[in-house]
């Protein structure tokens, strides 16, 4: 599809100017879908959003990767936005492959539709996926068409209803354009997206459809769970960039409070706050944070919050900085507290204490409108640990040129993602290692070359994830069937391997399965073990691994038990896990993968608890 694409234009375009012309008239040369993808921060995002789906390598062509292509092709060197989050070139491309990722990580929580039979959910499960991947894709595209202006070098506007550029181009943000008015012109573009056969297949599922079209007209609130996990994962991709934390800006309320609650502060911030005063101040903006007196900002932001009649906002300032922080809008300390202490001192020699709040510059400013830096020096003071009730600690912080630290134990807090990197700190959220994404190179480039190589766009196979009607033709439930399912859901990727929630490891040299998930799992698309399960007063998945352990082929401990703990130390917390160690790993894998390195099998002493 995309070499003919190349060939219309080659048939239609002039011959192309020289780089250096290019360049030379402040043009950017369009590239082609491929080439934008290229790249190994937004190829590892792309094994990332396979790693969430469970289909085979032809339906996720169809239904992910072109889809993805023309986003690309649409959105170029675009940045998301014009000095907030992904404010460079390239930022849209970004967000939207960072927030489909997220969107499909936030998914795996829930079975959806809500209030149906599980039969109907397995059904639907993918269709549902999907949908939710369009969606997320999809929520920034009408930026293009009502913020930016697009010119070719001759001064010829284009829009993105034309299809992708064709030459050289330069844009270009409308001063007057309006802030959420990209959200309603969605439905300009997203059959530029989505062809014909994708949108027949989601418009089969009435409530998944009727979703959709909601998310798609800028009506979140009446998205449901959908318009939910876009937003959620919204939140985590513009925390993220601009150095805060995706869970907790995932885990936070609704962000209409949110938006008044950044607008109070830039107002303040521009017509009663003062910064940078050489003695006492309401605040001091540094070169990577925005310091502000705690009590004397919150004080005057429920002040001018209660006077607009905005309603909602809480009572204390304990609530208002939970609030901010909820919102992923305070960059919290080492111990993730959002209040900081330190010495503030000028240049002139005046120094006092405070407790201040930090947030990112680029919450409050554009680049061309923020104040010039404080020209002395905001030193962190590190406490000992408080106990419980006790006014909150802090830890260290390094700015350069203006912050002097007196501790040298204490990690850095978070700092903006910049366009080259930052894909590691982005997936924690995942709390995962690029190991558990083996998706091979060369598969991945097969993808991107048979999607290129189409000459015309071919129906996508729609997946059929275990439909009712087929129910009678499944085999039934066995030992041996178990370990054949296990097998083909792992080579499909429909069960994931050594992810945080996963129910299948490889740890010392084998394969570990997590008890009782993984049979948990199998029950729950094998219906018909109920049936045996209950014949023997058993639960379904406590039948099935009763059948697992009758194979003999899981080790057993020196004490005879079955069963093995692991702990698992992930980048902020750890846990245990039970389960079973195979003997054979071959038995499940061709090529065994790498152990995964947060996993460690505990000796029996150590073990916490096991199950028979």
């Amino acid at each position: 599809m995309f070499a003919l694409f190349q060939r219309k234009r080659s048939a239609s375009a002039p011959m192309a100017p020289t780089e250096a012309a290019v360049k030379g008239k402040g043009l950017t040369r369009p590239e082609s879908a491929a080439s934008l993808l290229s790249t190994p921060r937004r190829q590892k995002l792309l094994e990332h959003i396979w790693q969430r789906t469970s289909l085979s390598r032809k339906q996720f062509r169809s239904l992910y990767l072109a889809p993805l292509e023309r986003y690309a092709e649409l959105v170029q060197q675009f940045p998301a936005s014009e000095s907030h989050h992904h404010a460079y070139p390239g930022g849209m491309l970004d967000h939207g492959l960072e927030i489909v990722a997220y969107a499909l990580k936030l998914r795996q929580s829930h079975l959806l539709p809500a209030g149906t039979t599980p039969e109907d959910q397995v059904a639907q499960a993918e269709a549902w996926t999907a949908a939710i991947a369009y969606a997320a894709l999809l929520h920034d595209i009408g930026k293009i068409a009502v913020d930016l202006h697009v010119e070719y070098a001759n001064g010829s506007t284009w829009h993105p209803w034309h299809g992708p550029l064709l030459h050289p181009y330069r844009f270009r943000y409308r001063q007057e354009r309006e802030y959420r008015l990209h959200s309603a012109a969605t439905g300009l573009l997203y059959n530029r997206l989505l062809d014909g056969h994708i949108l027949d297949w989601l418009s089969a599922y009435p409530a998944l459809w009727s979703s959709l079209l909601y998310v798609l007209a800028g009506q979140y609130e009446h998205a449901g769970v959908l318009g939910e996990l876009v937003t959620q994962a919204d939140r985590a991709s513009v925390a993220q960039e601009l150095g805060g934390d995706p869970a907790r800006a995932i885990a936070a309320p609704k962000h209409a409070l949110q938006r008044k609650l950044l607008e109070g502060l830039r107002f303040l911030l521009k017509e009663e706050l003062r910064l940078n005063q050489p003695q006492a101040s309401d605040g001091w903006l540094t070169q990577d944070a925005l310091w502000l007196v705690s009590k004397t900002v919150s004080d005057k932001l429920r002040a001018h919050l209660l006077s607009q009649g905005i309603e909602g906002i809480p009572s204390s300032n304990t609530a208002v900085f939970n609030v901010l922080q909820d919102h992923g809008m305070l960059q919290p300390t080492a111990d993730d507290r959002a209040i900081w202490k330190a010495v503030v001192t000028s240049v002139g020699g005046w120094s006092h204490t405070f407790t201040l709040l930090r947030l990112a510059p680029a919450l409050i400013w554009k680049s061309a409108e923020r104040p010039l830096p404080f020209s002395g020096t905001v030193e962190i003071v590190e406490e000992k640990a408080a106990p419980k009730g006790a006014p909150p600690t802090v830890t260290d912080v390094n700015t350069p040129s203006s912050v002097k630290t007196t501790t040298t134990k204490e990690p850095h807090p978070p700092t903006p993602v910049t366009p080259s990197g930052g894909l590691d700190d982005l997936l924690v959220l995942f709390d995962t290692t690029d190991k558990a994404f083996s998706l091979p190179t060369p598969r991945n480039n097969e993808l991107s070359e048979q999607a290129t190589a189409q000459q015309e766009p071919e129906a996508p196979v729609m997946p059929q994830t275990f439909p009712a009607q087929d129910q009678d033709s499944w085999p039934p439930p066995s030992a041996g069937h178990f370990v054949d399912w296990l097998r083909q859901r792992i080579d499909e990727r429909r069960l994931i391997i050594n992810d945080a929630k996963a129910l299948v490891h490889t740890v010392a040299d084998t394969v570990y399965l997590v008890s009782p998930g993984v049979f948990q799992r199998y029950a729950q698309e094998h219906p018909l073990t109920a049936i045996f399960a209950k014949r023997e007063r058993m639960a379904d998945w406590q039948w099935v691994q009763k059948l697992f352990e009758n194979l003999k082929l899981h080790r057993k401990q020196d004490n005879g038990l079955n069963i093995w703990t692991c702990e698992v130390n992930g980048p902020r917390k750890s846990r245990k896990l039970h389960g079973y160690l195979l003997i054979d790993p071959l038995l499940l894998f061709n090529d065994i993968p790498m152990n995964n390195p947060y996993l460690a099998v505990l000796p029996a002493s150590n073990a916490t608890a096991s199950i028979q």
